[in-house]
């Protein structure tokens, strides 16, 4: 959990949106942190409440204007791994026809609400994950896709229930102690196309089961939105043929998913980014390693999340810069009147010209 100085960085964050030849600055606009003031679309009977503007863009994608959806955090001082529910995001989470939240551990204080939902009506992030990845052991250990295909719809939901308790469980207990940057316990997962795709999915499949009437209008909304996704996926595999293996460094494990995506070697050591998620002091050992790093002429590139700043993450950039190391700005939320593909494809674009630079 990260700590009050990471909150007062990024407080100081400016509200912009450049794509350039090597920085993409994607900062969330001024809005109210809470669904109180914060602006919902859609004007129909069923209600969506997404955790995070992220997960609430992609369900608006989905929904369509007939469907309101309300995020309850879109501000970037409003940390999601600390953010304390107020009474009236209680009652928008209890209230609301589906919930989408990220799961993992970071959104508890969503996910915490919507422990005793029943299934249908919750769209779990972590939990889709997990269940994904344990279809494709099954497949992979009976050596038939048509394995993972027996498990019925009714044990799917008692399987996502238990998996939506036992990650946020485990998660909520250990955040602070597990590897973030491990790409299998990553949290961040809208930075892989492939697990917004499952997700956009999930959420049309749970509409229709609450309004059969427009359940075709909900799949082909999310067909839509996947196919848009493609984008993305484009210019990440562009990047994974032009630049395999390169070498690349993360003030803190929000891109994760993207670098892998790419190809691309995340070198950073563990122990680093592990501290800076975490709020904490890394050691002057890997805090000195991260700095050699940073000007070492065999990294390509520094992915810098603007929405946890602090002296150390500073003191990184600077001496990126100094060195001459391109710079990608990253975010966790996403900014105001831009969409969620139009927001990855920036972020993808920015580091496949940070990748092109020579240095």
């Amino acid at each position: 959990m990260r700590t009050a100085r990471h909150i007062v960085g990024r407080r100081a964050l400016a509200a912009l949106f450049t794509v350039g030849a090597v920085t993409v600055a994607a900062a969330c606009g001024s809005s109210s942190g809470s669904s109180d003031t914060a602006a919902d679309s859609g004007t129909g009977d069923l209600t969506i409440v997404a955790s995070t503007n992220v997960w609430g863009a992609v369900a608006e994608a989905v929904a369509g204007d007939g469907v309101t959806v309300e995020s309850l955090i879109r501000d970037p001082s409003a940390d999601p791994h600390s953010y304390e529910a107020s009474a009236s995001d209680a009652a928008e989470l209890t209230d609301a026809d589906l919930v989408v939240v990220n799961g993992g551990g970071y959104d508890s204080f969503a996910t915490s609400f919507v422990a005793d939902r029943d299934s249908s009506t919750v769209v779990d992030v972590s939990a889709l994950v997990a269940g994904q990845a344990g279809h494709d052991a099954a497949s992979e250990n009976s050596g038939t896709a048509a394995a993972a295909a027996t498990t019925t719809a009714d044990d799917h939901d008692h399987d996502h229930a238990s998996e939506t308790a036992g990650a946020d469980d485990h998660a909520e207990d250990d955040h602070a102690g597990h590897d973030h940057s491990d790409p299998s316990t990553n949290e961040h997962y809208w930075y892989d196309p492939t697990i917004v795709a499952a997700v956009a999915n999930d959420i049309a499949d749970k509409l229709a089961g609450l309004d059969a009437a427009e359940a075709d209008t909900y799949r082909a909304n999310a067909a839509q939105f996947v196919d848009s996704l493609s984008a993305v996926t484009a210019q990440l595999e562009s990047i994974a043929a032009r630049h395999s293996g390169a070498q690349v460094l993360q003030t803190e494990p929000v891109a994760t998913r993207m670098l892998l995506a790419a190809g691309l070697d995340d070198v950073t050591p563990g122990e680093f980014q592990n501290a800076i998620e975490d709020g904490s002091d890394p050691s002057a050992a890997s805090l000195a390693e991260t700095e050699a790093l940073a000007s070492s002429p065999d990294v390509r590139a520094l992915v810098y999340n603007t929405q946890t700043t602090d002296a150390v993450t500073t003191r990184i950039r600077s001496t990126a810069e100094a060195a001459g190391l391109p710079i990608v700005e990253v975010t966790e939320t996403l900014p105001d009147g831009v969409s969620f593909v139009d927001w990855q494809l920036a972020a993808a674009t920015a580091l496949g010209n940070a990748l092109d630079t020579e240095r």
